[in-house]
């Protein structure tokens, strides 16, 4: 039997950490080890339970959530941490990728998000919420003078393919996607391989790059 995720909470906000954790424990394959009030108490229980992934409030009393993530990254560079916060704010969303965070969620999000972001990242992906996804592509939309050499991708995308990428762009989830296509979610995981395997990339971040500083989506919307 595989051994649950062990998931480190960390807020300030009481109501809302024990909530969080009231949800990660419906599910047997999810184990919160510890809850933080703080970033100082977050770098201690990330040194004492050993999570392998941590949920990570920015604004905490005496240490900041973002020079946490700086913090246990330094100490433990495997473990993997998702910002879960109110604040989309650029200079937040840059600081804590630059610091080490796998994800950068919004507190917005649903259940089911959160599951799947927290899925994503367990695998190896990033994982961000709509708003913030559009940020970070943003900083892509002008390729380089070597990218722009770079010739056109040699296997053309299906349309399905093209409606999956769209969606992707957009910071949806496989089960959006799945959802919004009326298709599967093995059929949604397939679509993204063959996009992947077309590009020659690794992960759904670096798809979504790409689509944007090629031109080969839509101006996205909100989602």
């Amino acid at each position: 039997m595989t051994e649950p995720l062990r998931i480190l909470i960390a807020d300030d906000h009481v109501l809302f950490r024990r909530g969080v954790a009231g949800v990660l424990a419906s599910r047997a394959d999810l184990m919160v080890v510890g809850e933080a009030s703080d970033g100082l108490e977050a770098v201690a229980l990330a040194r004492e339970t050993r999570p392998d992934l941590i949920l990570m409030d920015i604004s905490m009393p005496r240490l900041d959530g973002l020079e946490a993530v700086r913090r246990i990254k330094e100490e433990r560079p495997e473990v993997k941490i998702v910002v879960l916060t109110v604040s989309d704010d650029d200079a937040d969303v840059f600081e804590a990728i630059k610091c080490g965070a796998q994800g950068y969620l919004l507190k917005d999000l649903r259940q089911h998000q959160l599951f799947d972001a927290i899925e994503g990242v367990a695998r190896g992906e990033a994982s961000f919420s709509g708003v913030v996804a559009a940020k970070i592509l943003g900083e892509f939309q002008h390729p380089s003078e070597k990218e722009a050499r770079e010739p056109e991708m040699p296997e053309p995308l299906t349309a399905r393919e093209t409606e999956v990428l769209e969606l992707l762009v957009q910071g949806l989830s496989n089960r959006e996607i799945a959802e919004a296509l009326s298709i599967s979610d093995g059929t949604v995981k397939n679509h993204v391989s063959n996009v992947l395997g077309k590009f020659h990339l690794q992960n759904r971040v670096q798809a979504a790059v790409h689509a944007v500083r090629h031109g080969l989506v839509g101006e996205t919307g909100d989602t």
